[in-house]
């Protein structure tokens, strides 16, 4: 079976209609800000395809772009001016920063209730602690994915490659919370496939190309590949698709997989906060 992302964000994609309406009945009109510093490509393009993305829904959203060469001190400046904004209620850092910024010090100089990514430490902390916060956007759209085709998680053996505190680290912990036993695998794990072919739940996300093989995969697990790669002039993701598709007994493709559901997770936790924060006004 293909677990479709986009079939998936379609239905995400209604209900967000009909959220946001509700909202500018109410003349309650989100804004997403949008920080891009220097000039990295691939910053530029997932911005302004972000910026199209949030426009669809004719929501606000302003890209506010920075010289490589701006100093740490002077952007963490930026980002209080936009906490101070009672305009905008959502702030997304594209990374990767330039080298002499530290991105732990950006990420956490935004207010955790704009912390559209969910990054700060403010957030992570809560997702540890089983807290209602914002969850950083990838592993909110493969949980997304799970419970939209009904997976059951609880008590299952689910196995994460990689650890990063974007993906990896913060799905296991949202993992966790739903009761399954999980395994985070990484660069250092050894024995690697045995740690795979005990998966009940796989999901990949370590950007290497075809890098799941149909050997590494139980019959009938579940398989969720977050990887994004270019391998000769195609996207792929981390699994070998076509292969480990006859041995899972679900899969994501890609593209049209967790990709396709993060971008509308993006929008949907943007209004959520404007949701909890008119909620919290008229209470």
């Amino acid at each position: 079976m293909i677990l479709d992302g986009k079939k998936v964000a379609n239905e995400l994609k209604e209900n967000l209609f009909k959220r946001i309406d509700a909202l500018k009945k109410n003349k309650i009109f989100p804004c997403l800000s949008i920080v891009l510093v220097g000039n990295n490509p691939a910053s530029q393009m997932y911005s302004s395809f972000l910026s199209k993305t949030v426009k669809k829904y004719d929501l606000d959203v302003r890209v506010h772009e920075y010289s490589e060469n701006i100093l740490e001190n002077e952007l963490v400046l930026e980002i209080k001016k936009l906490n101070e904004d009672e305009n905008v209620d959502g702030i997304l850092i594209m990374m990767p920063l330039p080298k002499h910024i530290s991105e732990e010090k950006i990420i956490d100089t935004i207010l955790p209730e704009k912390d559209i990514d969910g990054l700060t430490t403010v957030n992570i902390g809560s997702i540890v602690k089983n807290k209602d916060c914002l969850c950083p956007c990838t592993p909110k759209a493969v949980m997304t994915i799970l419970e939209s085709y009904k997976v059951d998680i609880e008590g299952k053996d689910v196995v994460v490659l990689g650890r990063s505190a974007v993906v990896g680290k913060t799905l296991a912990l949202m993992l966790l919370n739903k009761n399954a036993t999980v395994t985070v695998c990484h660069s250092k794990t050894r024995n690697l496939k045995d740690k795979t072919l005990n998966a009940d739940i796989l999901i990949s996300a370590i950007g290497k190309p075809h890098y799941v093989k149909e050997d590494m995969v139980k019959k009938d697990a579940i398989v969720i590949d977050v990887g994004i790669n270019k391998l000769n002039g195609k996207t792929v993701g981390d699994v070998d698709y076509e292969k480990v598709e006859k041995t899972a007994r679900a899969i994501t493709p890609v593209p049209g997989g967790v990709g396709s559901v993060t971008t509308t997770v993006v929008v949907d936790t943007l209004v959520s906060v404007v949701e909890k924060k008119f909620l919290h006004k008229k209470g």
